[in-house]
């Protein structure tokens, strides 16, 4: 695929920039060049080589997935201003 002047315009546009006049077709010379390493990339044989998702070896730490309550029910309400049954009490905000 190669790019003409008018479509370097037309994406400049999209991208709103502003590009010279004069430097269209240097623009398009550079974009020309780039689309070509990536039609080599196209090239390469992938087959069985499974998807990443990071250039490194990483196993996640894992954790238990278990459900608690946290257990320090009495620790959180000592902050609060003014409680009630185990739950705060705030002023009464809509009338």
């Amino acid at each position: 695929m190669s790019l003409d002047k008018e479509t370097v315009r037309r994406i400049a546009t999209l991208a709103r920039l502003k590009v010279p006049e004069e430097d269209l077709d240097v623009m398009a010379g550079e974009l020309n060049n780039i689309l070509g390493w990536i039609e080599q990339l196209s090239e390469v044989d992938t087959e069985g080589v499974a998807p990443m998702t990071s250039v490194t070896d990483t196993t996640p730490m894992l954790r238990a997935d278990r459900v608690t309550d946290g257990d320090c029910a009495d620790l959180i309400m000592a902050n609060a201003p003014e409680e009630a049954n185990q739950s705060f009490v705030v002023p009464k905000v809509i009338e």
